[in-house]
């Protein structure tokens, strides 16, 4: 390379020295010579397609629900090409707490739109990579991993909290941290609330159990000298009574008493490591922390109806690491599963 721009200032002076002459003999302006030198960018191979249209998606749930329908809308409006809106539901709850970078629709203008209802799985499927409408409001409960791989880097980025978030996080860890030494925190999220109706009556599938819960953590102190458990969770009474606590390594966030979802998730984002149970705030909490990821696997009998619309391998990533629930309690109904 240094060989070869030598060449072209050689060269161009020699050109200088020519026009010169000719100049002066000839009396005339203009070059006697002219090379152009072009070295091609990769770009300039390459068509770049400006957005258009008008993408957005329906704002459906809660937080995880909310993360996971906005991951999924800017990965397919990028990969077909078009620009992409959030409602102002989905904008407000999400910039409250991240940067992120996709606009809002206005509300008067969404109504006048005439949108192409496109409903999606919950996992890619290849039709998506070629949705053939400018204008389009995806529907469902998309969250996978599956749909914004190839844009993962971006998502970590639009799911980048505030400073102030950051740092009451920090602050917060930091305090728990003195004295210790050097810890190593790993975050649980135990997701109760109407799981504990929908999951046995609906989808003949169980929560997590205490066991699982005492599985994945012995996983991590025998892995770490030093493990610190966060412990989040919406049924933080039934955590504090299930919860082995006599070593002295958990710590009830708020303490013990149920707090924000937002405080929550923040702790368990700027945890090294994840015990999540079911639910999308466990989820991106995992995907968020990018450590080891303990799941709940197989939580649902094979002939369960979920499964129609849940897949394992779609859900979790695949260097997760994941526990088969115990179902024993769905054998006999008669035993509340929510006791065990």
């Amino acid at each position: 390379m240094r060989r070869r721009w030598k060449i072209i200032l050689h060269a161009t002076i020699l050109i200088l020295i020519l026009n010169t002459l000719h100049f002066l003999l000839v009396g005339k302006s203009g070059p006697f010579m002219t090379i152009h030198f072009t070295e091609k960018l990769p770009s300039q191979n390459r068509i770049i397609k400006e957005p258009t249209g008008m993408w957005t998606i329906d704002p459906i749930g809660r937080l995880g629900n909310l993360m996971g329908e906005y991951a999924t809308l800017y990965a397919l409006a990028k990969l077909n090409g078009h620009k992409a809106y959030v409602m102002p539901e989905m904008y407000w709850q999400l910039s409250k707490a991240f940067k992120i970078t996709l606009p809002m629709i206005d509300q008067q203008k969404f109504e006048q739109i005439d949108w192409t209802n496109y409903p999606l799985h919950d996992w890619m499927a290849p039709e998506y990579k070629e949705i053939d409408f400018d204008v389009v409001r995806l529907q469902g409960y998309p969250c996978s991993w599956t749909f914004y791989e190839e844009v993962k880097d971006e998502i970590l980025r639009e799911f980048t909290f505030h400073d102030n978030i950051k740092e009451e996080a920090h602050k917060y860890l930091s305090r728990l941290q003195r004295g210790r030494g050097k810890v190593i925190f790993v975050g649980i999220h135990v997701r109760r609330g109407d799981y504990l109706t929908v999951m046995p009556n609906i989808w003949k599938g169980v929560v997590a159990d205490k066991q699982y819960l005492q599985t994945a953590m012995d996983y991590f102190r025998k892995k770490y000298q030093n493990p610190l458990f966060i412990v989040a969770s919406n049924g933080m009474d039934w955590c504090k009574e299930n919860i082995n606590t006599t070593l002295g390594d958990v710590h009830f966030s708020g303490d013990g008493e149920e707090s924000s979802p937002l405080h929550d998730f923040a702790l368990l984002v700027h945890c090294n490591h994840t015990i999540m149970t079911i639910g999308t705030f466990g989820y991106w909490a995992g995907y968020l922390s990018r450590g080891e990821t303990i799941y709940l696997s197989n939580f649902t009998f094979p002939d369960s109806e979920f499964l129609k619309v849940f897949k394992y391998e779609a859900a979790f990533l695949p260097n997760w690491i994941g526990i088969p629930a115990d179902l024993s309690p769905l054998e006999n109904m008669t035993v509340d599963p929510t006791k065990k």
